[in-house]
């Protein structure tokens, strides 16, 4: 028998579906939660939460802290170690990546689309004093990030103004894109010129420029990923970054041509 749709609208996908919507809350957030932080957060019953965090403490997925806060468990930490330390598309691309960190000296990551976000699969620090607070497996949003937008360029237009349309434009800054018609705007320019800008539009202060990584074939849209070069703006300027363009976007179609080679095509 079909479950009923939660409250969202979404269908339910049952216990594993509501373990992982609270793991992904305790992982996700940049301070322990409290259990009350959690109970507001998940929408679920107080009995069925405080259940399933039991679960995931046995399991040492996550850790009950003496102040009573909840915070990522070392099994979490050690599974998610072992996956990107054996993804194979991180371990293509990481030669570029320090290709790019060397001539540029700026901070570079990789990411990969994932829903509404992009999530960052690797990233070579920049050598500078001053540098970003990104983190490897941390997920941003699309609209107002350099890397998300470049990713999202590879979609057909369809198949992303129809992503587009399920966004939540949140204005994180002065220069954050405002909406849909902005977004769609920009993609059209990100794909004439292969490359997109964040122009301090995800953080104050943080210039990025970045290329698509082009798929394996067409219509995998598990491979709409892109390659960064990101720094503060008082060091970078637009008019510095676009001068990496070139470089960038041959680094990003050598990761595409690389991973083509490794795994071939996939049917």
């Amino acid at each position: 028998m079909a479950e009923a749709p939660g409250k969202s609208g979404e269908k339910d996908t049952g216990t594993l579906g509501k373990l992982m919507r609270l793991l992904d809350l305790v992982a996700e957030a940049d301070e322990p939660l409290r259990f009350s932080d959690i109970l507001s957060r998940s929408g679920e019953p107080r009995g069925s939460v405080h259940r399933q965090l039991g679960h995931l403490a046995e399991e040492g997925l996550i850790e009950l802290q003496p102040d009573g806060t909840y915070r990522p468990g070392l099994r979490l930490l050690m599974l998610a170690s072992r996956a990107w330390s054996r993804h194979e598309f991180r371990e293509i691309a990481a030669p570029y990546l320090s290709a790019l960190h060397e001539a540029t000296g700026e901070t570079v990551h990789l990411g990969l689309l994932s829903g509404d976000d992009v999530v960052y699969l690797d990233k070579v620090e920049s050598r500078q004093a001053v540098r970003m607070h990104s983190q490897i497996g941390r997920a941003s949003p699309i609209y107002c990030t350099g890397i998300g937008k470049a990713a999202l360029s590879l979609l057909a237009p369809e198949e992303a103004s129809r992503r587009i349309a399920g966004f939540t434009f949140r204005r994180f800054t002065p220069a954050t894109l405002s909406g849909p018609e902005a977004l769609e705007e920009e993609l059209k320019v990100i794909r004439r010129d292969g490359h997109a800008f964040d122009r301090q539009e995800h953080e104050p202060g943080i210039h990025c420029i970045a290329a698509p990584i082009p798929r394996l074939t067409p219509g995998r849209t598990e491979t709409a990923a892109a390659l960064s070069i990101a720094g503060p703006a008082f060091r970078i300027s637009l008019k510095q970054l676009e001068t990496w363009a070139p470089e960038l976007m041959s680094a990003a179609r050598a990761i595409g041509e690389a991973v083509a080679a490794r795994l071939g095509p996939r049917r």
